[in-house]
């Protein structure tokens, strides 16, 4: 599943793991996380939301290594004075609490997890509100055009390569193995995927039901399909997956020129072994692992086709010890993999940050 791919309870135990160890010095819920030396130009951005523990690993090396960010937790942008000018893309300035922000500054941009922009007083009206949130959304969509150049990941890139099946499409171009996979929303095609062998079922994009109590909706193994499902299934189109039985699952973290790879034993508990995200295991083995060569090559040519500099790639590897492409997340997380695992991952994006600050300068 690509959306999400960290669960409440890895959340948590993030949260208790890290937060004690590296943020102390972080004030990491305030509406904007500033850092601004007298005489230094405020060099790198990082767009997300006042919960984002990955980002809060990024703030950590960067200022590790002195080096002035500014931190856009974004929905706290109501509470803000926004300026943008028609022209030149730079002329635009974000005010709050005395610390500012402006474009000509901004040499990198991390875009993370923006969070949905936050009222204080919500009009009653619902046409009002709608409008609001339209007014913010278009804000926010012009800023981040105007920063294409600088960003990790532009959220133009992320936003086309979230598209699942034209991501299995490439991925097998490449020379990826791909299971065989189905987006369809008719129980007789089901039926057919079903019958030729083990199928898993999966969202096409969105994995969470909001609502009082939010839900996550995880890859699930399809055994019998009923005549009684025809309606159900009729409702949304999702992917139906071909199973690939598996020895363990693979989180591939490429940044850059940069693999990291992590085998998740996830067949060692019978709750994880088609969703390894499923159940509330704390002590599912993560192990660092070396792809072949051939694969890192796949991953770096997928990432390039994508227009990315980070992504998040999910692989199984069968019993066979053949491996298998699943997906892949523009956005993914990664903060639980360094947690376990001690791959330096995010000193490798503040080494990728910073790459695009120096091709910045130079231009």
């Amino acid at each position: 599943m690509t959306t999400p791919d960290i669960t409440c309870f890895q959340v948590l135990w993030l949260s208790q793991k890290f937060i004690k160890k590296a943020v102390m010095n972080i004030l990491i819920l305030t509406d904007f996380n500033f850092i601004r030396e007298p005489g230094k130009t405020l060099m790198i951005l990082l767009v997300t939301n006042c919960r984002d523990v990955t980002t809060d690993f990024v703030v950590a090396e960067l200022q590790r290594r002195s080096i002035p960010f500014y931190r856009l937790n974004a929905e706290m942008l109501p509470q803000a004075s926004c300026v943008m000018n028609g022209f030149p893309k730079t002329a635009w300035s974000i005010s709050l609490e005395g610390n500012t922000v402006c474009g000509e500054e901004i040499r990198a941009a991390y875009f993370r997890r923006p969070g949905t922009p936050e009222f204080i007083t919500t009009p009653e009206n619902l046409g009002e509100k709608a409008y609001m949130e339209a007014e913010w959304a278009s804000f926010l969509k012009s800023l981040y055009m105007r920063m294409n150049d600088v960003w990790l990941n532009s959220p133009t890139a992320i936003f086309l390569a979230e598209d699942k099946p034209y991501q299995l499409t490439l991925a097998s171009q490449i020379g990826f193995n791909v299971p065989f996979a189905q987006v369809t929303n008719d129980v007789d095609a089901v039926r057919r995927v079903t019958a030729a062998g083990p199928a898993v079922g999966k969202p096409l994009r969105q994995a969470l039901l909001a609502g009082d109590r939010e839900r996550v909706i995880f890859t699930t193994r399809l055994d019998c399909i009923l005549e009684e499902d025809r309606q159900a299934i009729s409702m949304a189109p999702f992917i139906v997956q071909t199973e690939i039985l598996k020895k363990y699952d693979i989180r591939v973290t490429v940044v850059g020129k940069r693999v990291f790879a992590t085998a998740i034993w996830s067949q060692e508990h019978q709750e994880t072994e088609v969703d390894w995200r499923q159940g509330s295991r704390t002590d599912l083995k993560h192990e660092r692992i070396k792809l072949p060569f051939l694969i890192e090559r796949q991953c770096f040519e997928l990432l390039q086709a994508l227009g990315l500099r980070y992504g998040a790639i999910d692989l199984i590897c069968d019993r066979e010890d053949k491996l298998w492409f699943l997906e892949i997340n523009p956005n993914g997380q990664w903060a639980w993999i360094e947690n376990l695992t001690g791959f330096p991952i995010s000193s490798a994006i503040a080494d990728e940050l910073e790459s695009i600050t120096r091709a910045e300068n130079v231009a």
